[in-house]
This record gives structure tokens, C-alpha cells and sequence, in this order.
């Protein structure tokens, strides 16, 4: 067998795995959904409590019909997106700098392991007084609970370069930039796409705090006035939004991933 053959083979049953993983993963999925379905209709679970998918479709129906389920989603993803985008620029501009200077870096280390191990919600109330009752504060919260993390992590992953690299750099003449720009960076894509993956999350986490805290609108707005008036439904249909909004998110960090990946 040439080595053509082989590589073909390879490819094919790498191609043939995959096949079966997205078909497991899916069965699994409606494998779930029928149970779910299933003891709700037969009582072995208390439909009020567990909901099912049948009235969380009914549900998402009813609130799309009403013309505001759109715009709850739109809402949450504008300020996870916002959030997301901002906390992970802003985080790596300043690991960059931090990485700059060994001085500022050690000096703030403490600061970011406190900041970090903060729970963001108790700075809730005092980020409402400071920015007003509105988007612009859950985009704040969103903001602090994703920032730290990816300084955090972005950080570690400069840390980890070889030295011996960055001193063969220095020696041919490289300054601060040109060592970042031609080998910090390219070897840390591992480390800030698993910084995006993290954010991801995290920026997910920080609107849906914000929008329980101080939202009209959006959806987590509707699983606070869900559980308020015992509409469950309500609760677990905004969740289940959330859960795919999240993941298409997730496969388009997975898409800049591979590119990113591919280039470097």
C-alpha cells in the first residue's frame, strides 16, 4: 500500500469517526428530549416543576406571537457580545503590558488574584450607582467577571515561552515589540483562543447576573419574571434559548480557532 492509499485511508475513517460523534451526540440529544417528553406526559415527573419540551415550544409560541421574544434575545446577545468582545480586548491589551514591564506585572499579581477570586455580584449594586440603571451596567458586570480571567490567563501563557527564545531575539537586536509581534503572541494562539472559549462562558454568566439584577428586558429578565409569577415554562424555555445562543457562540470561536490555527 503507497503512502497515498494510506493517508486516504486515514482521512476517511477520521472523517468516518466524526460522522459517528455528531450522530451520537445527537441521538443523545432526542434520546433526552423523548424521556423528557415522556414523564412529563406520564406524571413521573411534575410537569409544573420540570416543565417539558412541549410547553416550552408552546411558550417560546405564545411569546413570539406577543412580538417580544426577539427582542429579548436580541437584547442578551447585544450585551454578551459587547461584553465579550470588550473583556477580551481589554484584558489582552493589558496582559500585553503588564508582560511589558516584569515590574508592573509583579506589582499587580496580588491585585488580580483578589479581583479574581471576588465574586463580581457583590459589586452589583455599587456598579448600578456608578453607571446608571440600565444596559450599561450589566455590559459593566459582564465586563469585570470576564476581564480579569483573560488578563489572568493570557498572562500565564506569555510566562510559559521559552527564555532561551526571547533572549535569541534580544541578541539578534529584537526590541519589546518585535519579540511580541514575532513570538510571544504566535506562541501563546493556544492560550488566548482558550481565553476566548473561557469568555464565552463568562460573558454569558455576567449578562444573565446583570439582567437579574437590574433588567427589563431580555432573558434573564423573563427567567426572574418567570419564577416570579410561576411560569416555569417561561424559566425553562429562556434557558434552553440560552443554551443554543451559547453554543452557536462557542462554534464561532471553534470557527476562528481552526483559522487562526491554520495561519500560524
Amino acid at each position: 500500500m503507497t503512502k497515498e492509499q494510506e493517508h486516504s485511508l486515514f482521512l476517511a475513517k477520521e472523517s468516518h469517526d466524526k460522522r459517528i460523534l455528531k450522530i451520537t451526540r445527537l441521538l443523545i440529544l432526542i434520546v433526552f428530549i423523548i424521556i423528557w417528553e415522556i414523564s412529563a406526559d406520564l406524571k413521573w415527573v411534575d410537569p409544573f416543576l420540570t416543565s417539558s419540551p412541549s410547553r416550552i415550544v408552546k411558550s417560546a409560541v405564545q411569546i413570539y406571537c406577543e412580538g417580544t421574544l426577539i427582542r429579548h434575545i436580541f437584547v442578551t446577545c447585544f450585551e454578551t457580545i459587547i461584553g465579550f468582545i470588550l473583556g477580551t480586548v481589554l484584558g489582552a491589551l493589558i496582559a500585553i503590558l503588564l508582560w511589558c514591564s516584569k515590574f508592573a506585572s509583579d506589582v499587580a499579581e496580588p491585585y488580580l488574584v483578589v479581583l479574581n477570586a471576588l465574586p463580581k455580584i457583590a459589586l452589583g449594586p455599587i456598579i448600578i450607582f456608578w453607571v446608571g440603571n440600565g444596559i450599561t451596567a450589566i455590559i459593566v458586570i459582564t465586563l469585570l467577571i470576564s476581564i480579569i480571567t483573560t488578563i489572568i490567563s493570557i498572562l500565564a501563557g506569555f510566562s510559559e515561552i521559552d527564555t532561551e527564545k526571547i533572549k535569541l531575539l534580544k541578541t539578534m537586536g529584537a526590541g519589546k515589540v518585535q519579540t511580541l509581534y514575532y513570538l510571544i503572541i504566535p506562541a501563546s494562539i493556544p492560550n488566548i483562543i482558550s481565553a476566548l472559549k473561557i469568555n464565552v462562558g463568562l460573558s454569558w454568566v455576567g449578562v444573565i447576573i446583570g439582567e437579574f439584577l437590574v433588567a427589563k428586558e431580555g432573558l434573564g429578565f423573563l427567567i426572574v419574571y418567570g419564577g416570579q409569577v410561576a411560569q416555569l415554562d417561561m424559566v425553562m424555555m429562556s434557558i434552553v434559548i440560552l443554551s443554543i445562543i451559547a453554543y452557536i457562540m462557542y462554534k464561532v470561536v471553534a470557527v476562528i480557532e481552526k483559522k487562526i490555527s491554520a495561519k500560524y
